[in-house]
């Protein structure tokens, strides 16, 4: 049984993980904690195509990170889970001391 829930939590983190590994994906979630959006004004406010949204948005669905609600003919985006916009908020108050040089460009040393 103990195994089973770890199995759980550690897949809940990797999908987060995974979210938050593309800096758009990050921004949009960040954006979605504030207040639910349109697709086409997260791709404006992020200043990244309609398409690449959709994309994004995509992921972030299938990681069970955020939902869609449909309106009339739009489809309008919040957070799944009111503990994602407060796991999101913690997350943005560490203070991590980085090595500048890992982690840049191809070369990852983190794997």
């Amino acid at each position: 049984m103990h195994e089973t829930v770890t199995l759980s939590h550690t897949a809940s983190l990797a999908r987060l993980g995974h979210a938050l590994s593309d800096a758009t994906r990050a921004r949009a979630l960040l954006a979605l904690r504030e207040a639910p959006g349109l697709p086409s004004d997260l791709a404006d406010a992020l200043g990244v195509s309609r398409q690449t949204m959709s994309n994004h948005l995509a992921c972030l669905r299938g990681c069970g990170l955020v939902e869609g609600v449909r309106e009339g003919r739009h489809t309008w985006y919040r957070l799944a889970d009111p503990q994602v916009a407060d796991a999101l908020s913690g997350l943005v108050e560490l203070a991590l001391v980085v090595d500048p040089d890992c982690c840049t460009g191809a070369e990852c040393r983190c794997a």
